[in-house]
This record gives C-alpha cells, structure tokens and sequence, in this order.
C-alpha cells in the first residue's frame, strides 16, 4: 500500500469555499479510481493562510497512475485550484505503508 501526500496553501478567507471544493470535487474525483483506497483532507488555520493536506492510500503504483499519470510525484490540479491556491507544488510525497490501523 502505498501513501500519497499532497500540500496546498489557501488565503485564510478562500478556505471555507476550497474546503467545500475538495469535498464535492477532488474527493469524489480519487474515489472514482481503482485501487483507491481512502481519501482523506486535512485542514490547519494560522492568522491569514490555510494548508490543507490530502492523504490517499493506493493499492498500488499502477492505481495512483491511473489518477495522475506516468509522473507518479506530479502534483495533480484541478482548474478551479486557480481561484484559491497560493502556489502550485509541484511534487507530491509518496510512503510505503508499514503499518496501519483502521478508525474506530
């Protein structure tokens, strides 16, 4: 199993709205992929910026492919990130999955 991270940053006042984005649009997005496993966003506030953090699992190299492509750490974007983003990384981390626990 393999971990894929992704960073972004938003203006503070953006957040709400890229929050809900990602939730009606990214979300469903790596669900509808084979041999995606869970998807997940994490969000943190400071004074005027948001970072929000994606966290998928994948079964397989071959599975994030299917969703990003032969450049497997290319960050992948949507058009509308154009609107909230502050910067494009553009690199993604990946992580072999050692361990793991499911949520109570």
């Amino acid at each position: 199993m393999i971990c894929r991270m992704w960073h972004g940053r938003t203006a503070r006042a953006r957040a709400d709205a890229y929050a809900n984005f990602l939730a009606q649009r990214a979300i469903p997005d790596y669900q509808s992929v084979p041999g995606n496993l869970s998807v997940a966003v994490l969000r943190r506030d400071e004074a005027g910026i948001t970072h929000f953090i994606t966290v998928t699992y994948w079964e397989s190299e071959q599975a994030i492919r299917a969703f990003a492509g032969d450049a497997l750490l290319t960050a992948k974007y949507y058009p509308e990130d154009q609107g909230f983003l502050l910067e494009f990384e553009p690199l993604v981390q990946h992580f072999a999955v050692v361990a793991s626990a499911a949520l109570p």
